[in-house]
Order: C-alpha cells, then structure tokens, then sequence
C-alpha cells in the first residue's frame, strides 16, 4: 500500500505525508460523528419537554407534524405508540453510538447504529426537506457509511484489543 505494510492494523509506520494522511483520514469523521452523537443524545435526554408524550418540544408533537409527509409513515406511527419510550431510545442509541464511535469500540457496529438512526430520521423527520440535500439525515447517513465499512483502525479500542489479539497468537 504505497510504501509500507501492514494495511489497516498499522504495524509499519507509512513514510510519506500521502501514506500517514491516508493513514489517519477517518478520524476527523469519526470525532465529528462522535461528538455529535453523544451531544445529541445528552441534549435530548436533559430535555423533559422532548422526552413528553405531547406539548411544545415533545417528541410526540415532533412526529405527529412528521407523520403524513414521511417516507414510510408506519415508522412514526410505531413510534407514536410510545413516543416517550421512542424518544428515549433514540436519545440512548444516539449515546451509546457516540461513545463507540469516540472510543472506537466495536466501530462498526456503532456506525451500522450510527448508519440506522440516520437512515430511520431521514425517513420520516426530514424526508419532507426540498431539495432533498437541505436535509441532514442523509448527510449524516453517508458520513457513517465509510466508518462501517473500514471500522476505526487507529486511535482506538478495536484496534489495541487486535494488536494484543496477534501478540498473543
């Protein structure tokens, strides 16, 4: 792979600033997904108007103005049976996929976690956005693609736990 070894796990160091630039570029994504994530997550959980079945900010109000212009409106009427269960699963998931992503523990699966709340909220919050890029569920959905494809190989927890994996073999 363009002058060193080792591929994805890092063993040799990458001689030039192409090969360590290439080396380190899902990081950027990574962190900015994380982050926001977690924000994401901690904004709605400290929220009680979100977290509420009904009112102004609630969850409930947010998928009732949703429901006839989503994509796959059975989502957000499934959603509406327990909005306050929905909107806690969502702020949780959103935590949980932040932290993996931060950490870069089992990234993958936080990516695919990642990958499915933004595909479920492009589908019914912002499916209605014209033109469709003015949504950002989908931007979101795409940025998580190359982290569940490639997995987080540096600065991580998933790549210490498979460098001491070979050591041990």
């Amino acid at each position: 792979m363009h002058g060193y070894r080792g591929g994805s796990y890092g063993l040799d160091e990458p001689r030039s600033l192409r090969d360590r630039a290439g080396k380190y570029a899902l990081l950027p994504p990574r962190i900015f997904l994380g982050v926001t994530f977690v924000y994401a997550g901690l904004d709605k959980l400290t929220d009680s108007a979100f977290l509420s079945a009904s009112g102004t900010g609630s969850i409930g109000e947010m998928m009732n103005a949703v429901r006839d212009g989503a994509a796959i409106p059975g989502l957000v009427d499934l959603a509406l049976k327990s909005p306050e269960g929905f909107g806690y699963a969502i702020a949780i998931g959103e935590l949980l996929v932040g932290l993996g992503t931060l950490a870069g523990l089992w990234a993958r699966l936080a990516a695919f976690g990642g990958a499915l709340i933004s595909l479920s909220l492009w589908l019914t919050v912002s499916w209605q956005s014209t033109p469709y890029y003015y949504g950002n569920d989908l931007v979101y959905l795409m940025a998580w693609l190359p982290l569940l494809l490639a997995g987080a190989s540096y600065w991580s927890l998933d790549a210490l736990r498979g460098h001491r994996r070979r050591r041990g073999l």
